[in-house]
């Protein structure tokens, strides 16, 4: 049986980046919620279109492959183009695709990702799949991320898997339909989390508040059983948290801002990389968002990936550079 440092588990998709020129954005006073805006009823000429496979688990296995960490991936796809490019963009990336279900007759998820002003809005559509989790997996790390509604029973699968296998380490990236889903039909997995990762919003989401204290929102985290907190809050940085009351920061990653979609994924994928390699908690906020930042500097979730060697150069180079405690 394969050995792997890290496992993928989630969905895929393939992702259509539409760069969109003629739009508006309209926010309220202290921007903590906004709107796109486009012409009603009218033809919306765009800047630019490319098509990748995506999705957070995708972006995870590629990044983790990236970095140096022989990984597989879990997820399920449809019997089309789109479904076969998605496997064939992975084994060229050297991730081992024999756990991909090709669902007959279905149609693999297609998003669509308008970008505009550095910041991107996704219309999503996750289709009803069959999935099949391997009975065996020898990994050291799982990262489980964003999954279509109706999926719980996988979920409740997932979350035996983990329990006969207390070795196996869990990063977790809730997808929305995952936060959804609540913590009561989470919470087995919530208690097996190593590492979770959200943004200050889902946090708020996940935990029913409309707290924004970065400290009650990572005690909240720890409540549910996850032994590392990581909040990212987009440009404002992020925290993390391993529950001794201790709270690490570091603001974002210095360089043109060009889009966002997969940033976050970015900053997951280098964070759990480092803490892999024996890395501490302030080094991996540092990897994470050099990663992240790196990918927002690209359209679209790979252009921008870090290999292991250009993050530890930049830091070589960059000493400054690094979280601190607050």
């Amino acid at each position: 049986m394969a050995k792997y440092d890290i496992v993928s588990i989630g969905d895929t998709t393939i992702d259509a980046f539409i760069e969109l020129h003629e739009a508006s954005v309209h926010c309220n006073v202290d921007r903590t919620d906004c709107v796109l805006s486009l012409s009603y009823a009218n033809k919306v000429p765009y800047e630019s279109l490319t098509l990748l496979p995506a999705g957070n688990s995708t972006n995870n296995a590629v990044g983790s492959a990236r970095l140096g960490m022989k990984n597989a991936f879990v997820t399920a796809v449809g019997d089309d183009d789109s479904g076969k490019r998605v496997i064939n963009e992975l084994k060229s990336e050297g991730i081992d695709t024999r756990y991909i279900y090709v669902n007959k007759g279905a149609q693999t998820n297609f998003h669509f990702v308008l970008s505009f002003q550095g910041e991107r809005t996704i219309l999503i559509k996750h289709n009803k799949f069959q999935y099949k989790l391997p009975q065996r997996l020898n990994t050291e790390w799982i990262y489980f991320s964003s999954m279509a509604a109706g999926t719980e029973k996988f979920h409740k699968e997932i979350e035996r898997f983990l329990n006969r296998n207390p070795k196996i380490k869990l990063s977790f990236n809730p997808g929305t339909f995952q936060m959804r889903m609540g913590t009561h039909i989470l919470k087995g997995i919530y208690k097996r989390t190593e590492i979770l990762f959200l943004n200050r919003e889902e946090a708020q989401l996940v935990l029913k508040t409309t707290s924004r204290n970065i400290k009650t929102l990572l005690a909240g985290m720890h409540k549910l059983g996850a032994k590392t907190v990581v909040i990212t809050d987009g440009r404002d940085g992020s925290y993390a948290s391993n529950g001794s009351g201790k709270v690490w920061y570091l603001d974002q990653f210095e360089g043109p801002h060009v889009e966002a979609t997969g940033a976050g994924d970015a900053y997951g994928t280098a964070f759990t990389a480092a803490i892999f390699y024996g890395k501490s908690l302030a080094e991996a906020i540092t990897w994470g968002t050099i990663n992240g930042g790196n990918v927002a500097m690209h359209i679209g979730p790979h252009a921008g990936l870090q290999t292991k060697q250009q993050i530890e150069n930049y830091m070589k180079k960059h000493p400054k550079f690094k979280a601190k405690e607050i």
